[in-house]
């Protein structure tokens, strides 16, 4: 298997056009491959700038698990920090989780940031959001979105061979108008779920307007962990 290791986006575009096969940090297709056989080309986004930023509004796709650190939001590094062992943190990366695993443990966290998807494809880089990004697999360079006043990210401790744990991410943000945004995800059963209010300053109100959208089909049991998630964010301090 050859591995290419674009440094230029102009350079990634030209390895997909050619047929290579993206790969994060291999830590799900490997067994796959091994059993299967390997691709005749690959591709790695790690040499490539634009794949590699962490900021407060920005996350690379080639980003390893383990060095996503203060300078995100609350929510995306707790999240990172709930996946598999720190070995496993250690080569997994940001767009292998989102994209290439089933468990997808950032993906409530960077639904509730509104996070936009970056991506490549052979005709150039664009846009989308993360269900297009998702349904199509599309090679993901980076996250984009706009900093929340406060995020939190809550897994919880599941059983080995077991469902996937439930995870619960809120995120509260400033709207352009003067008003304020809580967007809300729930991760149930392995089936994610995501909404949001224009928040009024009763955290009562805002889960009952929550309660009667996608949120209504979630177990008694899951809501009650909700409402306990978003009542203790407004008391949370600002994202750092």
């Amino acid at each position: 298997m050859l591995l290419r290791l674009p440094t230029s986006v102009s350079e990634a575009q030209e390895c997909l056009i050619e047929g290579a096969v993206p790969i994060g940090g291999a830590t799900l297709v490997w067994a796959a491959w091994q059993r299967d056989g390997f691709p005749d080309h690959a591709m790695s986004l790690r040499e490539l700038p634009e794949a590699n930023e962490i900021g407060h509004e920005t996350l690379g796709a080639a980003v390893l698990l383990h060095r996503m650190d203060d300078r995100l939001p609350a929510a995306l590094r707790r999240a990172a920090s709930t996946v598999g062992t720190g070995a496993v943190r250690r080569t997994a990366t940001v767009g292998g989780n989102l994209v290439g695993s089933t468990l997808r443990c950032l993906l409530p966290a960077a639904l509730v940031l509104d996070a936009q998807a970056v991506v490549l494809d052979p005709e150039g880089v664009h846009e989308t959001d993360l269900a297009e990004v998702l349904a199509k697999r599309h090679l993901l360079l980076s996250l984009r979105w706009r900093a929340p006043i406060a995020s939190s990210y809550q897994k919880a401790v599941g059983e080995a061979g077991g469902p996937p744990p439930l995870v619960v991410a809120a995120a509260l943000h400033s709207a352009d108008d003067g008003q304020r945004c809580l967007r809300v995800a729930v991760r149930e059963d392995g089936e994610v779920f995501s909404d949001s209010v224009v928040s009024r300053g009763d955290v009562d109100q805002d889960l009952r307007t929550l309660r009667d959208g996608p949120f209504g089909r979630l177990q008694a049991a899951t809501w009650d962990s909700v409402h306990r998630h978003v009542t203790d964010l407004p008391a949370r301090p600002a994202d750092a």
